[in-house]
């Protein structure tokens, strides 16, 4: 439909203009991409409560333009907008049995779900595979170049190659290190001065632009995005963050943030990459465009499709979605996520990024089964990932923090620069935290064989005789004894453990895009490979001991060190993000494996119980309310005996609550309420007397349906009575008309009375994502309780700062 008289209030930007979300001191100006004002100016709320359904949807073809839409950091109607949805499909059921036109139309609408799920699912795992294959190319750019295809990652540049070994497989005449290039020499000091120097300099020129993009075009597009996407599927409007912008500012300045080395994974970015594309995608389809909830629908299906191109797992990222992201997931989102889940991994799969038919870089198949002995170092495991995950929480909201009360906020150019470079600077010289996250996580999960030339698989071989020999690759799985290599590794993987757990803390949070998967599971690969080597050399060299006789005899493999890398990848993610079910199905996607699934779930679950023990909240939960968003937790459990009188507004030192009357107001006095106050609505009462309800009216509603009257209804002054009743009432002789803006009234808006418990309350809240809820006593209209209220006393509950509550 065509919205040109539409007139636009306030100001409509771009995202270059747009600033830190989280400074709530600054007024963000509105933007298109989110919540198009041209897109969503059709919205109408015709007394949905009590009008029929034709009633409604003539008044969404020709009301008044801009009615029922939402002010950017708003909260939306779920109510109203799914009984919008209703009344529309009332319509079009009662048309298609009219003619053939109408017909083809309702199958169109109930196909267009499944079309616009299609459309996300291949535009996804096409930057997916384009964001995979330039990351790739430009972190190995920071050591060298192929000289006959620059265009080459060093791995492909040496598949070409005649003269590559399978010991020295990433050597070849065709790639040069920068070394090679300036001074003529691969080894040496000078050699490594030259490859030391190029590093550092290549991660700070990624950093920077990085950083200078995100700050300069699309402020939006730093973070994880998984915090305000869980903001934005609970109800919340925040206008540019899911625009065309910040999708192409976020998916350039990811390339450039994971290739410069900075302790960050592109995994959590995805799902905000993915959302965005959903939310362009929408505003193709008349129903997803003109409905928050619909919208929103099409957003928690977009955030599996993110996970699925992340980690290769479109049934874990269905889990995801419903476990983690979603606030509303209803059956048919289910269905819609798990083929667009499919459609976006099939894609990925068709590009195949890494070049070896996998989706990941770190898939791996085990082949030693575990023994139920295993299960206690298993939950170790367990343990440390829920005591780093609570500590990682704890650190990084105090530095995230720190960074917003001090001066360094107003640096964040600087503190990536900064940061990068010492990353670079200590990254360089150990060759576990040089190359990527990713690579350093296959490395760890990778079950050596015969061809393997790590140091971690650097085994002796214990001939006849007890002989040591070279290498065990050249004789057999059995029997492996650490060799030199191996202990090197030890030590080194020791130093990237450390560094990894330090770096992230204050990587995390930072003005370019950074998702915390994949440095979350290093640290616990690390962490898990190190147990693992030690319980391997324990059972080879004291395989008498009770605790491995009868399944670890002396001449078999009876430990995979790489599962216990996986197993503590899996608890460090869950401690992190307290994920359970989702985390189990994705490892067990990466290792297609079902017989490692119990250590999977012993190692989350622990992780899970030791992580809520020393603090409830993920690292998603904490970022949100350090942010101040208004986000109500659905695990979170209200505790407390509270009434709804001891929250509701006005308080006994308020002033009265500002109500407008059903038929005694005129324009210039509802004008001059809105002046004189804030609030996004008002109730409406038969009379300041009675105070008995009528029902509830936006103030957007309200100022739209004023200035419109003004400009296209005769005679329409400030001295006209505004009306919400459904007939007329005779006016006096020679007075200027009524206005009657029964059509903009919530008709049904939901209350509760004054001695309802704040756990029923908050329930209420939870499970109908409402705004606001009035309270009342015998029928009499007595305050109001909003969602910004509710949160409000549940963190003065708990003992926390109230105002912390930024937005509306």
């Amino acid at each position: 439909m065509e919205n040109a008289g539409f007139c636009k209030e306030g100001s409509s930007s771009s995202d270059d203009e747009l600033v830190d979300l989280t400074s709530a001191e600054q007024d963000l100006p509105e933007d298109g991409p989110y919540l198009d004002r041209d897109h969503t100016a059709g919205y109408s709320n015709s007394s949905w409560g009590q009008v029929g359904s034709a009633g409604l949807l003539d008044l969404l073809d020709e009301g008044v333009p801009g009615v029922g839409t939402y002010e950017d950091f708003n909260t939306i109607d779920w109510v109203r907008e799914k009984s919008k949805d209703r009344d529309r499909h009332r319509e079009i059921n009662r048309k298609k049995k009219q003619s053939v036109l109408a017909l083809l139309f309702s199958l169109s609408d109930a196909f267009s779900g499944w079309l616009l799920m299609l459309l996300i699912g291949l535009k996804s795992g096409a930057l997916a595979g384009g964001i995979d294959i330039a990351a790739h190319w430009l972190t190995d750019l920071k050591e060298g170049v192929c000289l006959n295809d620059f265009w080459f990652t060093h791995e492909h540049c040496c598949w070409n190659s005649n003269e590559t070994t399978f010991q020295e497989r990433d050597k070849c005449p065709q790639w040069k290190s920068w070394a090679e290039l300036m001074v003529g020499v691969s080894e040496g000091p000078s050699a490594y001065v030259v490859n030391y120097l190029m590093y550092v300099s290549w991660a700070l020129i990624f950093s920077f632009l990085a950083v200078i993009l995100v700050r300069a075009f699309a402020p939006y597009a730093c973070g994880s995005g998984i915090p305000e996407i869980k903001t934005i599927l609970s109800g919340f409007i925040i206008r540019g963050y899911l625009g065309k912008w910040t999708l192409v500012i976020k998916t350039i300045t990811l390339v450039l943030a994971v290739s410069s080395g900075l302790s960050l994974g592109k995994e959590g970015p995805l799902v905000h990459v993915a959302c965005c594309c959903a939310n362009i995608l929408c505003h193709r389809f008349t129903k997803y465009r003109k409905n928050e909830a619909k919208r929103r629908e099409v957003l928690s299906a977009a955030s599996a499709v993110g996970v699925s191109v992340a980690f290769g797992a479109p049934i874990g990222g269905v889990l995801f979605s419903l476990e983690e992201v979603s606030y509303y997931f209803p059956l048919k989102t289910l269905w819609r996520s798990f083929f667009a889940a499919l459609v976006a991994a099939f894609t990925l799969r068709s590009i195949n990024p890494f070049g070896n038919s996998r989706l990941v870089l770190f898939y791996v198949e085990f082949h030693t089964p575990w023994h139920f002995l295993e299960l206690f170092p298993f939950v170790l495991l367990g343990v440390f990932g829920g005591l780093w995950g609570a500590l990682f929480i704890r650190a990084n909201i105090a530095w995230c923090r720190w960074r917003k009360t001090t001066r360094l906020g107003h640096y964040p150019v600087l503190e990536v620069v900064v940061v990068a470079l010492v990353t670079a600077l200590f990254a360089f010289p150990n060759e576990y935290t040089r190359m990527s996250s990713s690579e350093l996580i296959s490395e760890l999960f990778n079950d050596c064989s015969l061809l393997d030339s790590s140091k971690l698989c650097d085994y002796n071989f214990v001939g006849k005789g007890g002989e040591r020999t070279a290498n065990f690759s050249t004789n057999g799985l059995g029997d492996r004894a650490a060799g030199p290599g191996v202990y090197t590794a030890i030590w080194q993987l020791a130093l990237a453990l450390f560094f990894k757990m330090f770096i992230t803390v204050v990587t995390f949070g930072m003005k370019v895009p950074s998702g915390l998967f994949i440095p979350s599971m290093a640290v616990g690969a690390i962490a898990g490979r190190l147990l693992g080597i030690g319980m391997e050399q324990l059972a080879y060299y004291h395989h008498d001991w009770p605790m491995f006789k009868g399944w670890c005899s002396p001449k078999s493999s009876c430990i995979t060190p790489g599962l216990y890398a996986m197993l503590g990848a899996a608890a460090c993610l869950g401690g992190v993000t307290r994920m359970t079910v989702s985390l189990v199905v994705i490892m067990f996607e990466l290792t297609g494996g079902l017989e490692y699934i119990v250590p999977l779930m012993a190692a989350t679950m622990t992780s899970k119980w030791v992580a809520d023990a020393l603090g409830r909240e993920g690292i998603y939960e904490a970022h949100i309310r350090l942010n101040g968003y208004p986000f109500l937790e659905p695990k979170e459990e209200f505790e407390h005996k509270t009434l709804a009188m001891d929250v509701m507004r006005p308080r006994r030192s308020d002033p009265p609550l500002s109500v407008l009357t059903q038929d005694g107001m005129t324009v210039e006095e509802v004008e001059a309420m809105i002046s004189d106050t804030s609030y996004s609505g008002f109730p409406v009462v038969v009379s300041h007397e009675s105070q008995r309800l009528v029902g509830f009216v936006l103030r957007r509603d309200l100022v739209i349906s004023i200035d419109n009257a003004r400009r296209c209804q005769d005679g329409i002054v400030g001295a006209s009575c505004v009306l919400f009743t459904e007939h007329t009432p005779s006016q006096p002789q020679g007075g200027p008309p009524p206005l009657n803006l029964r059509s903009i009234l919530d008709l049904s808006p939901l209350a509760i009375t004054d001695h309802t418990p704040m756990e029923i309350t908050v329930d209420i809240f939870r499970k109908l994502g409402l705004r606001q809820c009035l309270v009342t006593q015998n029928g009499r209209l007595l305050g109001i309780i909003t969602k910004k209220d509710i949160l409000k006393h549940m963190a003065q509950m708990a003992n926390r700062d109230p105002d912390s509550i930024l937005f509306n």
